[in-house]
């Protein structure tokens, strides 16, 4: 078994207000060559859950930590017209992304919370994760 020690939050740097599926980025992540999603979970505009990769599996999500690290992606992130990352978070979102954070967080006690962008030069996943979440 695998320990984890970094819950990485991400977006899907698609257009604000736009639904995608698990099914749709899976999809774009094995144009790309990986063997399935990256990303263990997706929260979708309406604020429900979605699994990716099981917990188990290692992701393919952040680039030298993933052995250790559970991804978690909302869709979203950029503006409407693709120009710049924003945070687009709808408030439903925003809940179960808080819920969702906090279950996670019971399961693996000693994991750190922190934004892709915390070890990739990228605006992912377009706001503050490691500060909103600190007090988790």
């Amino acid at each position: 078994m695998r320990t984890i020690t970094e819950i990485i939050v991400h977006c899907s740097a698609t257009p604000e207000g736009r639904h995608h599926t698990v099914g749709d980025i899976r999809a774009w992540h094995k144009q790309r060559g990986f063997k399935d999603i990256g990303y263990h979970y997706v929260v979708y505009l309406d604020g429900s859950i979605h699994a990716g990769r099981p917990e188990s599996a290692i992701g393919a999500h952040c680039t030298g930590h993933n052995r250790n690290s559970l991804g978690v992606c909302y869709v979203g992130g950029m503006t409407a017209d693709m120009r710049h990352a924003k945070d687009t978070r709808t408030p439903e979102q925003k809940k179960a992304l808080l819920q969702l954070l906090r279950q996670l967080k019971k399961r693996y006690p000693g994991a750190k919370i922190y934004g892709h962008r915390n070890f990739a030069a990228k605006a992912c996943p377009s706001f503050d994760a490691r500060e909103e979440y600190k007090s988790l």
